[in-house]
């Protein structure tokens, strides 16, 4: 089968390489890693910066005065200077190191919520949001006694814009909205929704773990209050995430949490906080995970978001063409406009056989609910399989995937 170029002079199999757990075998099979929205495989830079932290300038962070804490607090920092870039933030104030979307998603609900919610006031979500970002602000909308309203979808799984015009009024004050559904792969109009809320005044949070690496993300053009992404997910580590916000709103908040780093002066008498983004960010950081985010980083950019983003298309309209020559199987959110993620359910099989028999294969991919219940409610289903693909995947895989289907609908079907 004919390459898929990333760019000229440079194919996937060359990157493929770069990622040592690519070369190994499940169940005496050639790993076919298609579980990329749950987690991405990191590179050998990604892996080589972790071990150069810990066997070459492992330390403690900021405040200390000795060679080790000065290397590692410059290349701590130095992260935070490429994720502002990767964004497009106008500050390293504005970025905010957590262990990930979730823990970014609930300071903001938990910080600027319980400062700024009052009862009655509303809060919009949609259906295609994943629990962490549903969970947290039912839990800050029962303490404060505001009001959760919730846009629905299609049949197909499409935010309805519309519908979410007709929720906003002078009672909304926040909108929290996925940019790219992890369980349909769905991009929603996320400046049209930031631009609608902005005009009555409410706040707007993005959840950017699916979209981060998939789209070009310009959070000043975009003029979202928040974005949240996590590093795992874009070939980093895990236990290490972000946090975007507006300098204005971060001043205006109250500490998360509170202990070392996030502190200017301690006394019995009072506290005074830090500056932004120490404000923030209480406590020994994951100071290791954050300084390999960079090599993450580096590695998307050295290779291109238009050059991955053309890759990620030609494989999600590759594997969406021959899964649908496959009898009995059904793609969930079957849409144009769609990051590089396909969910589908076979009739008669459940989505955990089919993830069992394709392990058995080598072949990795996320079965269930995908932490979107309410999704799944919506669109009548227990839950799919689903398939997502990243920079390494090639059209063999996807070969391998339909052949592995088809043998699994010889089996149970």
């Amino acid at each position: 089968m004919e390459t898929v170029a990333l760019q000229k002079g440079f194919d996937i199999y060359s990157i493929r390489n770069l990622f040592p757990i690519l070369q190994r075998e499940v169940k005496g099979k050639p790993l076919v890693y298609l579980d990329n929205a749950a987690t991405s495989q990191k590179p050998s830079v990604v892996i080589d910066a972790l071990t150069n932290y810990y066997s070459g300038y492992n330390a403690n962070i900021h405040r200390g005065i000795h060679t080790l804490a000065e290397e590692a607090t410059a290349a701590f920092e130095d992260t935070r200077e490429t994720v502002r870039r990767f964004i497009g933030a106008s500050s390293t104030e504005e970025i905010i190191f957590t262990r990930g979307t979730t823990e970014g998603i609930n300071l903001v609900a938990s910080s600027w919520g319980r400062a700024n919610l009052q009862t009655g006031d509303e809060i919009i979500i949609s259906t295609l949001e994943h629990h962490s970002n549903i969970v947290p602000w039912q839990m800050i909308a029962a303490e404060k006694g505001a009001v959760l309203k919730v846009v629905p979808v299609t049949e197909e799984g499409e935010f309805m814009y519309e519908a979410f015009e007709q929720m906003l009024s002078a009672k909304t004050k926040f909108v929290s909205l996925v940019h790219a559904s992890n369980a349909l792969g769905v991009i929603n109009p996320v400046k049209k929704v930031i631009d609608a809320a902005h005009a009555l005044g409410a706040l707007v949070l993005i959840d950017g773990a699916q979209s981060s690496v998939h789209l070009d993300i310009n959070v000043q053009e975009l003029n979202c209050d928040f974005f949240a992404f996590s590093g795992h997910k874009i070939y980093g580590p895990t236990g290490v995430g972000v946090l975007y916000g507006k300098r204005a709103v971060l001043e205006a908040m109250p500490p998360y949490q509170g202990g070392g780093e996030m502190i200017r002066e301690v006394s019995f008498s009072g506290t005074t906080y830090n500056e932004l983004p120490y404000k923030f960010e209480a406590g020994t950081p994951n100071i290791a995970d954050v300084i390999a985010l960079k090599a993450a980083l580096d590695f998307i950019s050295g290779l291109g978001k238009s050059s991955l983003a053309e890759h990620e298309h030609s494989l999600l309209t590759y594997a969406t063409a021959q899964l649908k020559a496959i009898p009995g199987l059904k793609i969930i959110g079957d849409i144009e406009h769609k990051v590089s993620v396909i969910s589908f359910i076979i009739e008669g099989i459940h989505p955990q056989d089919i993830g069992i028999l394709l392990d058995n294969q080598g072949i990795a991919v996320r079965t269930g609910h995908h932490c979107t219940q309410p999704l799944m409610h919506r669109l009548g289903i227990p839950g799919t399989s689903r398939a997502s693909f990243a920079v390494y995947n090639t059209l063999e895989e996807i070969d391998a995937l339909v052949k592995g289907l088809l043998k699994v609908k010889k089996m149970l079907g």
